[in-house]
This record gives C-alpha cells, sequence and structure tokens, in this order.
C-alpha cells in the first residue's frame, strides 16, 4: 500500500515533467528556426582567345570635340527634306606607330649622337561619345527615324575626323613626340637623341602588260 501511493503521488509529476519537456521542445524549434540555406549557384564558362594583337603604338594627343551637327537629307522632289540636328560630343587621339621602326632607323653617330627616324604620325582612332551626345531636333523623318539618327551619327563621327586633321593634330603629334620620347631616350641611352622623319623610298611601280 505505501508503494502505490508513493506512485500515486509521483503521477502528477511526470506528467509535468512530460508536459515541460513537450513545451521545451515546441518553443525551441519555433524560436531557434534554422537559418535558411542560400541556394548554391554553378557557373560554368569557356574563355576562348580569339586573336592577339601586337600594340606598338604611343597615344601622343587627344583632341576633344563639342559640335552641333545638322544632317539633312533629300528624300524625294515632291516632300520636304528630313532634318536631324545632333549635339555632338566626340574625341579623336594621334599617336605614333613604334612597330614601323626598323634597326636601319637607328643610327650611332659618334660617341655623344643617335639619330631616330620616326614613322609619320597618324590619327589612332576617332569616334563619338554617346553618353555625352544627344538628338536635339528632328524634322520630316517620316517613320525613319532609327535610320536616319544612325546615318547622322556616321556623317558627325566623319566630321570628327576631318575636324582633328583640319587643327592640326599631326603636326602636334609630332611636336609631343618631340617633348616626350626625346628626354627618354637620352635618359636610356646617355647620349644625345635627334629625331627625325622616316623616309621610305619606294620602289617605282611596273607599266601594265598589254
Amino acid at each position: 500500500m505505501p508503494l502505490l501511493r508513493f506512485l500515486i503521488k509521483l503521477v502528477p509529476w511526470v506528467i509535468l515533467v512530460a508536459l515541460g519537456i513537450f513545451l521545451w521542445r515546441t518553443f525551441n524549434e519555433y524560436f531557434n528556426k534554422p537559418e535558411k540555406k542560400e541556394p548554391e549557384v554553378v557557373v560554368n564558362y569557356n574563355t576562348i582567345l580569339t586573336s592577339v594583337e601586337d600594340l606598338g603604338r604611343m597615344e601622343l594627343v587627344r583632341y576633344n570635340f563639342k559640335d552641333v551637327v545638322e544632317y539633312e537629307k533629300n528624300v524625294s522632289r515632291w516632300v520636304p527634306n528630313s532634318k536631324i540636328v545632333l549635339i555632338v560630343s566626340g574625341e579623336a587621339v594621334g599617336c605614333v606607330d613604334f612597330t614601323k621602326i626598323t634597326q636601319a632607323d637607328i643610327e650611332f653617330q659618334g660617341d655623344s649622337l643617335v639619330q631616330v627616324a620616326l614613322p609619320e604620325p597618324e590619327i589612332c582612332y576617332y569616334k563619338i561619345d554617346h553618353s555625352k551626345s544627344k538628338v536635339f531636333s528632328k524634322e520630316n523623318t517620316y517613320f525613319q527615324d532609327a535610320d536616319l539618327v544612325q546615318e547622322s551619327y556616321k556623317y558627325a563621327e566623319a566630321n570628327v575626323k576631318k575636324a582633328a586633321l583640319n587643327s592640326g593634330i599631326l603636326n602636334q603629334t609630332k611636336v609631343n613626340a618631340e617633348k616626350v620620347l626625346k628626354p627618354i631616350l637620352e635618359e636610356v641611352t646617355g647620349r644625345r637623341v635627334v629625331l627625325v622623319p622616316q623616309r621610305r623610298i619606294q620602289s617605282p611601280q611596273m607599266p601594265a602588260k598589254r
């Protein structure tokens, strides 16, 4: 009988402990949710080398241009001309191509002088900066806006090259080559350097066979 009474008294405590364990597990899972696992990302890529170019051009001057370009196109004698007005920002860069220098172009004269024949300066590239350019107005485009805008930008880009040449970019490139290259070459060689233009003797063209 004493054992039975003891077990009866123990039952509420067992129930209480079991309830406590149940509640602990329930709320523990609620408050301690597992962190969300980031989805795994797999990236596959294959880079293919398509070409290798030797770069031997030294950029020596950059001309920046800002212009208003009017492009007018005659569509038909029966309708008014199409017209696009652009506000254009462009640039042209003058350079010297060192890949054209050969051993024959470097001549040592005595112990204190070296003569280097440089290639003629050239325009490396010219382009329109589309981020700083915009279409100002369009007239009589006849639903050909995209084509006319593209044509007008091509015209404007060609005009950048023409403007650079007219502004003396090639002569300025030659002047800058003297300023930049001469001190470098004199430091390297320890001699006085004289820069002269290259002179290539072109072979006479043979008359066409009859």
